[in-house]
């Protein structure tokens, strides 16, 4: 039988850690303070609280940001931790409450989780402090919509705690008193539901994880310390599991459920419980916003983030507030705390959230000018081209499994087969400058990878040598220079850094030469190009890869020639022999 270690973790000490944590976060917030002895975390400016009623909430840690990431101004006024996964101490919440009464605080809510040793300890705390003469009052919250039948014990609390955190932060912040605060937040309380999922367990630092999830299988409806829920199955895709997740929260048969109706206003979270990537959450908050429109909520905020953690956990919870005018504007109000997001106070829903892209010349599919005298000889120098890649597709993909991913050829092909299929259906235009930027635009689209964009650069850069018609061989040797010297600058390889520079710089030196030959002396020069491109192209065999994907492979497993330099020397043959044949 296998033995489960404890998972890594970046901390020090396993006794340590969350004194460390709460002393890491408080040194980052100027707005933040400790209390000595205590693991408590409290707002800087208490003699602001002065008459107003103060909110003091926590529980474990391990749930970070909660709780102690939420006080500041218009939140909580301070936060009390437990060990990881373990309610705190009445002392220290006893403390708490005191040091938020003599700063002169007209009243302390205590905003508690439901779970039984929150509920006791800060209870046994109230009552302590009730015979201190604190007014001290206690809102449990009981979110979790997990159980269709739940114990004794009730619904557990969950990430739906912050949301009361804000709203109670911002009625304290209005100078509404304690009596008042507590029926706004009961009443608030019976529209808010929440529901996890999970893809792993987590562990406590320096024990086991708690709870085992075969690979592929996830759980429905667990709880933020990695209590059982209520289903397993097979992981499925977002779309499917945001979906069963918002039928098991509103099924009417469920003591849990959250009753909603079409038209219903809602602020939603998204909560990271601890370990799933920032993609992965952007792709389950659109599906949460698209299948809550599509029973005909109206999604008027929406929060995605880590908000209340259960560690390392895989997973997320889904939590759901049905919200008034008035809750959106208390929902909106300004808040210090360091792990409230800056949230967008517009409706999700109802908002065109698309915006057109601005026209641009593509090239491509443009009205061509009219064929000119060297259309013809253009066409059949593309012709031989792309016959000359397909021919030589399999050579470069051989080339490039020693030092790529062995698709040098087929991405040169594909290339090719765009140019034919362009050609079938477009005249070649008589200014060359037009046709390499429609050529450009084509790369662009079909080629695909690092080769697309560097071919792309080159014929971008060397179209714009060509305007007004500019066809003689001189000109077309500057074109040749200005996309080599593109490349280069945006690739970032140069001559002797085995890549496809090491054929194309000695050609387009030796062309250009052209300025300075006589007429009639351009087809030899041609050929010369063509042969310091193939001797290019097979010196990259001695040489090591400085640049490019090979870069990262042993210099002594590359003994053949670089791919793309010999598909630049291809080219150019190809050319030298379609020109030569007309």
């Amino acid at each position: 039988m296998e033995v489960r270690k404890p998972q890594k973790k970046l901390i020090n000490s396993a006794v340590d850690c969350v004194d460390e944590a709460l002393c890491g976060l408080v040194r980052a917030s100027s707005g933040l303070s400790l209390l000595r002895g205590h693991r408590v975390v409290l707002r800087s400016d208490l003699d602001r609280l002065r008459g107003k009623v103060a909110l003091l909430s926590g529980g474990g840690s391990g749930h970070e940001p909660a709780h102690a990431g939420y006080v500041g101004a218009g939140m909580l006024s301070a936060a009390v931790a437990g060990a990881v996964f373990a309610s705190p101490p009445p002392a220290s919440i006893l403390a708490a409450i005191l040091c938020l009464h003599s700063a002169g605080a007209s009243g302390v809510l205590l905003i508690v989780k439901n779970y039984t040793g929150d509920r006791l300890n800060f209870g046994l705390a109230a009552e302590q402090a009730r015979n201190h003469g604190v007014d001290v009052e206690m809102v449990v919250v009981a979110d979790d919509c997990a159980f269709t039948c739940p114990s004794k014990a009730g619904k557990r609390g969950l990430c739906g705690t912050i949301l009361i955190h804000k709203l109670a932060g911002a009625l304290a912040d209005k100078g509404c008193s304690l009596v008042h605060i507590v029926a706004k937040v009961t009443e608030v309380l019976q529209g808010i539901g929440t529901l996890g999922v999970s893809l792993s367990p987590c562990s406590v630092p320096g024990c086991r994880p708690s709870f085992e999830l075969p690979p592929g299988d996830m759980e429905l409806g667990l709880g933020i310390h990695g209590e059982p829920g209520v289903k397993r199955s097979k992981v499925a895709t977002a779309d499917e599991v945001v979906s069963t997740m918002i039928d098991h929260m509103t099924n009417a048969a469920s003591q849990s459920c959250l009753h909603l109706r079409t038209g219903d206003v809602l602020v939603v979270c998204v909560n990271n419980l601890g370990a799933l990537s920032r993609l992965e959450m952007a792709v389950v908050t659109r599906a949460v916003i698209v299948c809550l429109e599509n029973r005909g909520m109206v999604v008027a905020r929406v929060m995605a983030g880590s908000f209340m953690t259960s560690l390392e956990m895989a997973g997320m919870s889904l939590t759901l507030m049905r919200a008034s005018q008035e809750i959106l504007k208390l929902f909106d109000a300004k808040t210090s705390a360091p792990a409230w997001p800056n949230l967008s106070s517009g409706s999700m829903s109802g908002r065109d959230y698309l915006m057109e892209p601005t026209t641009v010349s593509s090239g491509a599919h443009d009205d061509m000018q009219p064929e000119g005298p060297q259309s013809p000889v253009m066409r059949k120098v593309l012709e031989r081209v792309c016959s000359t890649l397909l021919e030589r597709q399999d050579e470069l993909n051989t080339l490039d499994r020693a030092s790529g991913d062995g698709d040098c050829g087929n991405t040169h092909a594909q290339a090719a087969k765009a140019i034919q299929v362009w050609l079938q259906s477009h005249v070649v235009p008589g200014c060359p400058g037009q046709l390499l930027s429609a050529l450009a635009a084509l790369v662009q689209e079909k080629m695909g990878g690092s080769s697309g964009a560097l071919y792309s650069l080159f014929l971008t850069a060397a179209s714009g040598h060509m305007i007004g018609g500019r066809s003689h061989a001189a000109a077309w040797a500057s074109a040749m220079h200005a996309g080599m010297q593109a490349m280069r600058r945006y690739g970032g390889a140069d001559l002797g850094d085995r890549t496809m520079i090491d054929a194309l710089h000695p050609a387009v030196d030796e062309l250009m030469k052209l300025d300075s030959t006589s007429p009639g002396g351009e087809m030899a020069v041609l050929k010369a190009a063509v042969q310091k491109a193939a001797a290019g192209a097979e010196s990259t065999r001695s040489l090591a890869a400085k640049a490019g994907r090979a870069s990262y492979i042993a210099a002594e497993r590359l003994t053949l020639p670089d791919p793309g330099a010999k598909a630049v020397a291809a080219i150019l043959s190809a050319v030298a022999e379609a020109l030569e044949e007309q």
